[in-house]
């Protein structure tokens, strides 16, 4: 194995470990078509807020539009060892629902963490064609 090799397995394993935020930024979300939302402060905020926890990835459009902003939160590899599966939030569009998906995100995610009671509120279950976009 050569050392480029090696160090990028070795990424791999340290991101695995790791919760994976997706930030969906397509169609609707992340767009004026949410009106009176700061989406590129959104992902700033999640992005320094979790740069030691999480991995954040925004991606194109996720084909939930009609719960834009949506933030699909996945659980680390611990997490989902521990029966943690990705959950799926809707109309994050305001400061105070991103800083209770932050504080879930640092305390473990899925699988390890109760998410704040607020985030019952947000959540929702995509079909499964959907959730297989993101490896669900």
């Amino acid at each position: 194995m050569s050392r480029r090799t090696r160090g990028t397995a070795l990424a791999a394993g340290a991101e695995a470990a790791r919760c994976t935020v997706t930030v969906c930024r397509g169609c609707c979300c992340g767009t004026p078509k949410v009106p009176g939302v700061d989406h590129a402060g959104q992902l700033t905020d999640l992005r320094a807020s979790l740069a030691q926890v999480a991995t954040v990835r925004p991606v194109a459009c996720l084909d939930t539009c009609e719960h834009a902003n949506v933030i699909v939160v996945q659980p680390s590899a611990e997490g989902r060892r521990a029966g943690g599966r990705p959950v799926w939030l809707g109309l994050v569009n305001d400061p105070d629902a991103t800083r209770d998906i932050t504080a879930w995100v640092r305390s473990g995610g899925p699988g390890l963490a109760d998410p704040p009671d607020i985030l019952d509120l947000y959540s929702f279950t995509p079909s499964r064609r959907i959730r297989r976009t993101i490896g669900d």
